[in-house]
C-alpha cells in the first residue's frame, strides 16, 4: 500500500469517495446547484480539481494498492472559533454546521472512504494514522469527524481508534433519500 497526496487528475475518484462517505449528499446538492439541465458530476469534478476550497484535491490523500486507487482521506483545519449559521443556510446542512462548531480548532476529517473491493484490508486504519500525522504537522491537537448512524463499520473503526462520541443531531432529509437518522460528531485528542 502507498499513501500519496491527491492530484487534480484524481477528481473522478474524489467525487466517488465523497459521495460514498456521505450517502450521495454532495451529489444531491450538486444536482440542485446545476439544475435539471446541468451535469452534477461535472460540477463535483470541477470542485475537486480546484486549487482552493475545502473539497479540493489539495486536502486529500489517496491509498493505492498495486498501483490502483483504493481509499481516500480528505480533511482540513476547522475554524478556530464557531462560525455563525447564516439565515439562508439550507436546513439539510444546519445540523452538520452545528456539530462542526462543537470542535473548533480541530483538524476536520471530512471524508474517509474505501472502494468496496478493498475494505477490510487496513486502509482505513492507515489513513486515520495519516490524519494524525497531518493534524500534528499543522499544529492541531484534535481530530474531529461526523459520521452517519447507519455506517456501522466506520463507527466501529472510529471507536477502536480512540475517537469519542461528542454529540448527535438529527439528519434533516428534505428530498434527500437516506436511511440515516442521526449525524454523530466524534473527536480524538492527540
Amino acid at each position: 500500500m502507498l499513501i500519496r497526496e491527491a492530484r487534480a487528475d484524481d477528481a473522478d475518484h474524489l467525487v466517488r469517495f465523497i459521495n460514498m462517505a456521505a450517502d450521495d449528499l454532495p451529489l444531491h446538492f450538486w444536482k440542485k446547484t446545476v439544475g435539471p439541465d446541468g451535469d452534477p458530476i461535472a460540477l463535483g469534478r470541477e470542485r475537486a480539481a480546484r486549487e482552493t476550497g475545502n473539497f479540493s484535491f489539495r486536502n486529500a490523500w489517496l491509498a493505492e494498492v498495486d498501483g490502483q486507487v483504493a481509499a481516500c482521506l480528505l480533511g482540513y483545519p476547522a475554524a478556530l472559533e464557531p462560525e455563525p449559521i447564516a439565515p439562508d443556510t439550507q436546513p439539510l446542512f444546519v445540523p452538520l454546521i452545528e456539530l462542526e462548531n462543537m470542535a473548533p480548532g480541530s483538524w476536520y476529517l471530512n471524508v474517509l472512504a474505501t472502494y468496496p473491493e478493498h475494505r477490510g484490508k487496513g486502509l482505513g486504519s492507515a489513513l486515520l494514522a495519516k490524519a494524525e500525522e497531518v493534524t500534528r504537522a499543522l499544529g492541531r491537537s484534535t481530530i474531529s469527524l461526523i459520521a452517519e448512524d447507519t455506517h456501522q463499520d466506520a463507527l466501529r473503526l472510529y471507536r477502536a481508534k480512540g475517537f469519542t462520541e461528542v454529540a448527535r443531531r438529527p439528519v434533516v432529509k428534505e428530498d434527500w433519500h437516506v436511511d440515516a437518522s442521526e449525524w454523530i460528531l466524534f473527536t480524538k485528542a492527540l
